[in-house]
């Protein structure tokens, strides 16, 4: 291994000295003998400078740099050549910008990329197009005078525009041609003939691609030898001359002079008696004529010829005698049209100023000087318009229209209630949101503003004329106006968004009075206590407003009951309690006395000063008893409970108890005695007064009535010119009632608190009704009949209700519309063509006919002109533009005219057609007579010439209705319908479902399968059928249940009520409100409430007797039991009042049943029972503490201790001592009134005292604490309205979509004019209806097919062809016209005279007509269809093109050297399609040989358009054959693969398929690519060696062997390349692993024997470069 390693470094070393060497060469100099160093220069810098402009400089860096590009001294490079750093330049500034700019240049052709390449372009095939380039130039201009300038000026604003960009140069296009037609017909009936095949061309040569081929292919053929001399002569007839004048008789005159004798005496006295009859009828034949209506009628001439087959001429006398042509003929001298100059332009059609309105119009117009004649041009226009702006400073502004509104309608509830709702008995009462509507009108916003400027400039021209004053504009500022209502105009003139005609509004619902329980009967006082003489006394009881109503206090019920007393007294003394019971004569038990402890209270139960009680004695003390250590000892009396009534009776009397319990039994015998039971209770009476309770009842107020005493006010208030209305009085019923008995005298009542019967009120103001004028009349329309005649109309105006009349205001007037009768036209809009009399039909000049047989008679054919005028409609005439304008095709002025000569049959008119009896049964007939002469010619009598009847069937007149098309929308009728109460469809009205009618049209047919109108079939054009709209169904849900319990019985809970589901929306009803998750039939609603903490309260009995354990008889003391009844009650103001259910109350507040205890013995201390607990102070700690006491009741005998009368405990939290805060609910869901559905509404929430350990308490308990309260408990909320969708009128019935046929519909629509909202009823979907039209014919005037061209009775030559102008009728569907649907003319009569939109009628044309044996064109091939130039695959479109053609036919072989060329004509169309060329193949019949031609990809066959490499036919030796694309057989006999291909063999050996080889290239030293943005992907199967855009040598190498494999060579190649790789992979690595020793070991070498190892740095262009310029004698030295 070791030797391997020394060889791969001599390796390296060799390489590496060898290139030290090298590049010591180099330093020293170059192959040219030259200095290795150069100058270099940077980019020149930023102009600088302080002005701008061209005295700026800029500069740029110079250096010395090496060949190898390290830089150098300076002192090395040629000071001589140095470049210069600094020059003068053009310093830009921002302004310039406006001053210079980039010059485009227009784009130079497309150049092939192979073009611009090193070498000679090569052939190649072009696959959807050539890559190129084009260029441009581009420049930096001074805009002032386009004199160039620095590009760097330009670049300072924009970068230079791009100089170059791709292209595509299209591929030629060769011409493709259809296949063959079959062969004609021999040209010739026997000898030698020709016959023909001919084919179209499809696409036209483009782009420089081949030529068409021949169209045409020519074949010999011979039927046989002919009997007899074929027909060498033919008369062919010349094209006319052009029309001329005949000369004058003064010319021929002149002319006939110089040949005296000439002349014929006969012939002289026709002309002029033809000239005399000229005269005579020229004035009366020419009153109808104008000088714009100039006909001349002159006359032309033709050749006639005979001609050989061959086409040369012979003489005339070589062709078969027959009747001559005519040669000369009367025709219309060409007169081109000529129009007078331009009038003036009218008036602009926009009268006012305003640039935000479109311009108008104006108009200009010619006259016709001379109309056009014979084959002179038509008419240019003789009007045209263009857009104008008024001008001038008297130009009015325009009118500005703008929206007004009436004032909103009442707020109405009832309009949102969905059906369910409706079906209420009493809708009164509803309030919260509701709706209200207004109209909406288009006023004119500037009118008063108009009329002022109107009448300033009307006094400006007055003062001008009479020069009074010098004019001047005031300020339109100091204007004022008197403003009045709008006058309403058409709503169609208005724009911008309309305003909403609804609005949601809000009813403000009464607010209940809710008050307070009744409180307690009060002490018996005085009526007044200011006047205590009186011995009348009263009890009060009262109550207070817990919510305050709608309209105050005075809407609630009385406050205040009296209860009639004896002795009463305005002060009283108040027994606070006893103090303790005190022995008499200072003993220690024994009787005592118990002071009572009292205060002075008012009759309203207030403390007051002890002194006003002074006249009525305080309470005495009360007996009491100490008991002593003996005695039995009572507890203390319990308070006296609750009076069972509220008053009294005979029968009913109110009672009261008190109870008290042992505590101790006496000793015996020296002790008191313990009473019996029945004396620990007591009983009293109570509320012993009358049930007579009295109180003020009140009336509802009166209306409010004017104030007789503010009358004087008032008027003084309206003289200042104030709005303002009068203060009345309203007053009120009061009376005294007893209670469940009625009314009492007033006496019986206390005057106190009697209410008032008077209070002021403001008197509603007046309002008066305000409304707007009346519009302006509506235009008359201009209507007419069919006759002319005008129909009668009416124009309507209306008004609009402003402000509707209130409290007794005016009241409007019952007119808002006013219609009348038009006044009708006096000549209604329409123009016509008037027609004379046709001329006496004018021949041709006698003296140029005088040579022609018959001449010496009038007769032949000849030409009549006649006149023509532009009638109105009522038959009077105007000028002949107006029809040319309006009118339609001017009616022919010539026609063709015959006047018969002597020989000539001579017939009278056809008369009319004899009456049938019956239609379809028999026939009519129409007769005429020979007439003159004629009646004796034997020819005239041949009735098979000239028939003298017709005989035709009666016309079947037979139709057939049937319907068409599907049926309309189902719509409701018009006039059945009411308006809704706000004039807006609400969908779901009653107006917008129910019965409505579709409609199906009906078409008629006649008896030929014709369309005709539906009149003939006693139909109005329909077939009706009910339907129904469905009406929509709400959502409909139960009655709200009943409010539930609330949750809890302490503060605050929830309660709920619910619906249920009874019927879901159908036909678009208003949607249910969400239900719920479970069962998707409940709708719950939830609200917080709030129970009293103290609405049950448990109520405890006293005290059961003692029951002793371990009794000891004699003392009866000891340990024992006690037990009570323990009752949960309903809490009142006046006490718990009925027992409940105990789950009502609390159960930790509920007090105990039973304890044990010891019974005191005799001589025991006896204490009372434990007073309540004192408050644990707050915060709750365990070092704080409460107490209980009790007192001694009984003292104990000598020797004996009393117990603890205070018992102390620490304050544990939530314990016995608890923290308390308050806890806010979260808000309420929306609360509405009951007789709201929507609207403002309330949120509430409670506040809570909750205790530390989570449980609610009494409020009380956190007021004591006076605990801050932050929150609102109220807020307002609104819940949205159920607003249904409302929907605008329907639209008027559109015109219809087409004016004839099956399909026309008519259209109306509306639009949505407040969409629905909440769980409103949503939009029904038809926004749009349609319906049928009715079935009318489509007329149309049509073409026959060209007549065979007609050359009079000779054989060849220039004839005419002719067609007729036919009217047709359709059913508009767009299928095949046949002549099927041929009509009478008379039914197009109404329509312009036009074909498919061309206005030219052009019903004859000249044509040829062939001569035997002449080579000719044939007519103009039908245009083909429209082909797009493209590339499929490529994705390249150059355009569609459609072409036609001519081709040559022949019949005589000799004449083929004569015959014309083809021609071709294309022209662009759009649409054109893609189509793909492909070789097809197939055999002959009988035959291994294969037929190959080229198919267009929709089936066509073509000539051309497949690739150019034409399919090699397989040579007949192999077999099989080869079919295989790009396949052939070879001199083998194998089929084998063209160049660039190899073959691949099935499983039988034979060949498959050829698969093209993959490409090599090798690229010679210039191959270049061009900068081609875009590219295309080359073909593989071309078979050339060069590929477009390339240049070099390219090798095909063929991988696969005959049978499909991989040669042996390709896996040597393979290996091979695989070595070179790791070889070249290998040598990288040595090469730098050595290099990075060699830096290694000089970076730790400071100093070396043969010098120091520096790299130094230097700046250049491009970086710093390093170099160790001592490193090659390193390296040498390091390797040895």
């Amino acid at each position: 291994m070791g030797w391997r390693r020394d060889s791969w470094h001599l390796l390296v070393s060799l390489l590496l000295l060898l290139g030290c060497v090298f590049r010591r060469d180099l330093a020293q100099t170059d192959d040219g003998g030259k200095s290795v160093y150069f100058w270099e220069t940077g980019p020149w810098g930023r102009c600088m400078g302080s002005d701008c402009g061209p005295g700026g400089s800029q500069s740029r860096a110079v250096w010395c740099a090496h060949v190898e590009g390290w830089t150098t001294l300076h002192t090395n490079c040629d000071q001589s050549l140095r470049p210069s750093n600094q020059r003068n330049c053009f310093r830009v500034c921002d302004w310039h910008k406006d001053l210079y700019d980039w010059r485009l240049g227009p784009w130079n052709p497309c150049v092939s990329v192979s073009s611009r390449t090193s070498g000679a372009p090569r052939p190649f095939i072009c696959s959807g197009g050539e890559e190129g380039i084009q260029t441009r130039e581009v420049d930096c201009t001074l805009k002032s005078d386009d004199s160039p300038a620095e590009d760097a000026i330009c670049e300072y604003f924009e970068t230079k525009p791009r100089l170059e960009q791709a292209c595509l140069i299209p591929c030629p296009q060769d011409c493709i041609v259809s296949d063959y037609s079959p062969w004609t017909s021999c040209s010739k009936t026997c000898g030698t003939g020709l016959r023909n095949r001919v084919r179209s061309v499809l696409v036209p040569p483009l782009f420089g691609g081949s030529i068409c081929p021949n169209l045409t292919e020519f074949q010999s053929c011979k039927l046989g030898p002919c009997a007899g001399p074929e027909g060498m002569y033919s008369l062919r007839v010349g094209a006319w001359t052009p029309c001329v004048l005949p000369q004058t008789r003064t010319a021929r005159q002149a002319k006939r002079r110089k040949g005296k004798g000439q002349g014929s005496g006969g012939a002289k006295d026709l002309e002029t008696k033809e000239l005399i009859q000229k005269k005579r009828t020229r004035n009366r034949l020419n009153r109808q004529e104008s000088s714009s209506w100039d006909v001349q009628v002159g006359y032309q001439t033709r050749d006639v010829n005979c001609v050989h087959r061959n086409s040369s001429s012979v003489p005339r006398n070589l062709c078969t005698p027959r009747e001559a042509p005519l040669i000369i003929q009367s025709c219309v001298l060409p007169r081109d049209c000529q129009v007078g100059d331009w009038s003036d332009w009218s008036p602009c059609s926009k009268t006012c100023s305003d640039s935000k309105l479109p311009g108008g119009w104006r108009e200009r117009r010619r006259q016709v000087l001379q109309f056009p004649t014979g084959e002179g041009t038509e008419c240019p226009t003789i009007s045209e318009r263009e857009p104008c702006e008024p001008q001038g400073d008297a130009v009015m502004p325009c009118a500005i229209y703008a929206w007004r509104t009436t004032e909103w309608s009442d707020c109405r509830v009832d309009l949102l209630l969905g059906q369910q709702d409706r079906r209420r008995a009493n809708l009164t009462g509803l309030c919260g949101g509701g709706l209200q509507t207004r109209e909406i009108y288009c006023v004119q916003a500037n009118a008063e503003l108009l009329k002022y400027v109107s009448d300033f400039q009307e006094k400006d021209k007055a003062g001008q004329t009479q020069r009074q004053q010098k004019p001047s504009v005031p300020p339109l500022i100091s204007v004022s106006f008197h403003i009045t209502a709008a006058r309403p105009v058409e709503n169609s003139l208005c724009g911008g968004p309309v305003p909403d005609r609804s609005q949601l509004c809000q009813l403000s619902c009464p607010v209940e009075c809710q008050v307070s329980p009744w409180g307690a009967w009060g002490p018996c006082t005085f009526e007044s206590c200011a006047d205590p003489s009186a011995k009348k006394g009263f009890k009060l009881r009262r109550r207070r407003i817990t919510n305050e109503p709608t309209g105050g206090p005075s809407n609630c019920p009385h406050l205040v009951e009296a209860l009639p007393c004896d002795q009463p007294s305005c002060y009283d003394w108040q027994l606070v309690g006893l103090e303790r019971c005190v022995p008499v004569e200072q003993k220690p038990c024994g009787p005592g006395t118990q002071l009572a402890r009292v205060r002075c209270i008012d009759s309203n139960g207030k403390p007051v000063d002890e002194s006003l009680c002074s006249s009525t004695p305080p309470p005495d003390p009360v007996a009491c008893q100490v008991p002593c250590s003996r005695d039995c000892v009572l507890s203390d009396w319990t308070p006296w409970s609750t009076c069972s009534q509220t008053c009294s009776s005979k029968t009913v009397e109110g009672k009261q108890m008190r109870t008290r319990s042992i505590l101790a039994y006496n000793a015996g015998e020296g002790g008191a005695m313990c009473p019996n039971i029945s004396s620990l209770q007591e009983v009293r009476n109570c509320n012993e007064h009358a049930c007579t309770v009295y109180h003020w009842q009140t009336g509802p107020w009166g209306p409010c009535t004017e104030d007789p005493s503010s009358a004087s006010l008032n008027a003084t208030s309206a003289g200042a010119g104030f709005e303002t209305c009068s203060k009345g009085l309203q007053t009120r019923k009061v009376m005294c009632v007893r209670v469940n008995v009625g009314q009492v005298p007033p006496k019986k009542c206390p005057d106190a608190p009697r209410p008032s019967t008077v209070r002021p009120c403001q008197l509603p103001c007046k309002k008066d009704c305000i409304m707007t004028p009346f519009s302006d009349w509506t235009s008359c329309p201009d209507t007419c009949d069919a006759a002319g005649n005008a129909v009668k109309t009416k124009q309507y105006r209306k008004r609009l209700v402003i402000q509707a009349p209130s409290n007794g205001g005016q009241e409007c007037p019952e007119v808002l519309e006013e219609e009348r009768e038009c006044q009708p036209p006096q000549t209604c809009p329409g123009f016509r063509w008037k027609s004379h009399k046709w001329r006496k039909c004018q021949l041709v000049p006698w003296f140029l006919r005088q040579d022609r047989p018959g001449a010496q008679e009038n007769c032949g054919p000849g030409l009549q002109t006649r006149a023509v005028s532009c009638r109105q409609l009522d038959g009077t005439q105007v000028d002949v533009s107006e029809c040319l304008q309006l009118g339609r095709s001017m009616p022919a002025l010539t026609q063709r005219c015959q006047l018969p000569c002597q020989d000539d049959c001579q017939l009278s008119n056809w008369s009319k057609f004899s009456s049938c009896s019956a239609d379809c049964v028999g026939v009519r007939t129409r007769k005429r007579a020979l007439i003159g002469r004629s009646k004796k010619k034997d020819k005239c009598k041949n009735t098979q010439m000239y028939p003298l009847s017709e005989t035709q069937y009666c016309p079947c007149d037979k139709y057939n209705a049937q319907p068409v098309g599907n049926w309309s929308d189902c719509i409701l009728p018009e006039g059945g319908r009411a308006e809704s109460v706000l004039g807006l469809k609400v969908t779901g009205d009653v107006k917008e479902c129910g019965q409505g009618y579709r409609y199906q049209a009906m078409v008629c047919y006649d008896q030929d399968g014709r369309l005709v109108e539906t009149a003939r079939c006693n139909s109005h054009g329909y077939i009706e059928e009910a339907c129904i709209i469905p009406c929509p169904s709400d959502c409909k849900l139960s009655e709200w249940s009943n409010w539930s319990r609330c949750s809890k019985s302490c503060g605050s809970g929830v309660k709920v009520r619910s619906k249920w589901l009874r019927e879901k929306p159908y036909n678009g009803g208003r949607p249910c409100p969400k239900l719920d998750h479970v069962n998707q039939a409940q709708v719950y609603e939830v609200v917080p409430c709030q129970s009293d903490c103290n609405q049950y309260v448990w109520v405890a009995e006293p005290w059961s007797v003692w029951k002793v354990s371990n009794v000891d008889l004699k003392e009866n003391c000891g340990e024992g039991v006690q037990t009570r009844k323990v009752r949960c009650m309903l809490n009142t103001i006046d006490g718990p009042s009925e027992a409940v259910e105990d789950y009502l109350c609390d159960p930790e507040e509920m007090p105990l049943g039973a304890r044990e205890s010891r019974l005191p013995c005799p001589e025991d201390c006896v204490l009372n029972d434990w007073g309540p607990w004192t408050r644990c102070s707050l915060p709750c700690a365990r070092s704080k503490g409460r107490i209980r006491t009790a007192y001694t009741l009984r003292s104990p005998s000598a020797g004996r201790m009393c117990p603890d009368t205070a018992e102390e405990e620490p304050c544990g939290l939530n314990l016995n001592c608890f923290n308390y805060f308050y806890n806010i609910t979260d808000w309420s869901t929306c609360q509405l009134s009951p007789s709201a559905v929507c609207g403002q509404g309330i949120k509430t929430r409670m506040l809570d005292c909750v205790r530390s350990d989570g449980k609610s308490v009494d409020i009380k308990f956190c007021e004591e604490l006076k605990l801050e309260k932050k929150w609102q408990m109220n807020i307002s909320c609104v819940v949205e309205c159920p607003v249904n969708c409302q929907l605008s009128e329907w639209s008027p019935w559109s015109e219809c979509s087409q004016t004839c046929g099956l399909d026309g519909k008519m259209w109306r629509q509306r639009s949505v004019v407040q969409a629905s909202q909440g769980d409103g009823r949503p939009c029904s979907s038809p926004m749009v209806q349609w319906k049928p039209c009715p079935v009318r014919p489509c007329y149309r005037w049509q073409y026959s097919a060209w007549s065979e061209c007609r050359v009079e009775s000779v054989v060849c030559g220039h004839g005419t062809r002719y067609r007729n102008l036919t009217c047709f009728v359709s059913d508009g569907s767009g299928g095949e016209r046949d002549s099927s649907g041929q009509v009478d003319e008379e039914l197009c009569s109404g329509l312009e005279l036009s074909v498919d939109g061309d206005k030219q009628i052009r019903l004859k044309e000249a044509c040829m007509l062939p001569c035997p044996g002449e080579c000719y064109l044939m007519e103009w091939s039908d245009w083909s269809s429209c082909v797009s130039i493209c590339v499929k695959d490529a994705g390249v479109d150059f355009g569609s093109v459609r072409v036609r053609s001519r081709a040559v036919l022949a019949q005589e072989p000799e004449n083929l050297q004569l015959c014309p060329d083809q021609v071709w004509e294309s022209q662009p169309c759009t649409e054109g399609e893609c189509f793909e060329y492909k070789w097809q193949s197939s055999f002959w019949p009988n035959s291994s040989r294969p037929f190959i031609w080229c198919q267009r990809s929709d089936g066509l066959n073509v000539t051309g358009g497949c690739l150019p490499a034409t399919p090699v036919m397989d040579d007949s030796t192999c077999n099989p054959p080869c079919f295989p694309p790009t396949s052939y057989c070879s001199e083998a006999g194998m089929c084998m693969c063209e160049e660039g291909y190899t073959e691949v063999l099935s499983t039988g050996g034979f060949l498959d398929q050829c698969a093209p080889i993959p490409v090599l290239e090798i690229p010679t030293a210039g191959d270049k690519k061009g900068d081609v943005k875009t590219s295309r992907a080359i073909n593989p199967t071309l078979t050339t060696t060069t590929q477009p855009g390339r240049s070099g040598r390219t090798w095909y190498l063929q991988p696969y062997g005959p049978d499909g494999k991989l040669k042996i060579w390709v896996y040597g190649v393979a290996a091979g390349a695989f070595v070179l790789l790791i070889f070249i992979v290998s040598m990288i690595y040595l090469a730098c692993s050595y290099c990075a020793r060699v830096h290694r070991s000089l970076a730790s070498q400071e100093v070396h024997a043969n010098g120091a190892a520096v790299w130094t740095g230097q700046q250049n262009a491009r970086g710093t470069v390093y170099t160790c310029p001592d490193c090659q004698e390193l390296a040498q030295s390091s390797g040895s």
